[in-house]
């Protein structure tokens, strides 16, 4: 399979001198195209400072990461931006909708950050939302949707930009089981039929399962990784 990412020795740290905090240690971890990953590990263990530089959100502060083959660290501030823009898309746990903005309009905000006229943009939406199976809800606010339609008007807004990779933080941490199981059946058909390679950081061992490969953070480091074939 062809590579995706390839992170080398990234080490991050905050602050400096006597109270400065090593969150990466140095971390060695290949993606490849189609890949469906699940990040696991405690609190404070670096999973989610490796998926902020990963999302291009963060710098390394040592290092390399690769994207394509792409060395992510020698580009500028406004090249991870375009990088950002037009390969990744991002799923939060809290949804991070506009309330009183049409389910619509907020999945067409991404292309309106790319400038896409508002007819493409609007048919774009549209197509979006009907993949996630919320055509019918377009016109209604985050406050008149369920957390489940809100996930999916998230993960709408997502894919709308047809990114080569999904990372979703805790996609299903507000949502009850059967919904957390709607969510992540739906994330599972992106990374089948459409080739999506997804990144999720889940404390959930049953979220979990639906990926590839799982890889456990600890201590700023990567613990072990266990593939879906040895997990059987």
């Amino acid at each position: 399979m062809k590579r995706l990412i390839e992170l080398r020795g990234i080490t991050k740290v905050f602050g400096h001198g006597p109270n400065a905090f090593k969150a990466l240690r140095g971390v060695d971890l290949d993606v490849n195209m189609g890949d469906f990953i699940a990040v696991m590990g405690p609190s404070g263990s670096g999973k989610s400072t490796m998926m902020n530089i990963v999302g291009c959100l963060d710098v390394a502060t040592t290092g390399t990461y690769r994207f394509h083959g792409h060395e992510v660290g020698a580009l500028s501030n406004d090249q991870r931006a375009h990088l950002r823009r037009r390969y990744i898309g991002f799923i939060f746990q809290g949804f991070n909708l506009l309330a009183r903005t049409s389910a619509l309009e907020n999945v067409e905000l991404p292309l309106l950050y790319r400038g896409e006229k508002h007819a493409a943009r609007r048919a774009a939406a549209m197509a979006a939302l009907d993949k996630v199976g919320l055509a019918p809800w377009a016109s209604h606010t985050s406050g008149e949707l369920s957390g489940g339609q809100q996930q999916r008007v998230a993960i709408a807004r997502a894919i709308v930009t047809e990114p080569e990779v999904l990372l979703a933080d805790e996609p299903t941490g507000n949502l009850d089981s059967e919904t957390s199981m709607e969510i992540m059946e739906l994330l599972a058909d992106f990374n089948r039929n459409a080739g999506i390679t997804i990144m999720m950081v889940t404390h959930e061992p049953e979220m979990a399962d639906y990926a590839h490969r799982i890889i456990h953070f600890r201590d700023g480091l990567v613990e072990n990784i266990s593939s879906k074939a040895e997990r059987a």
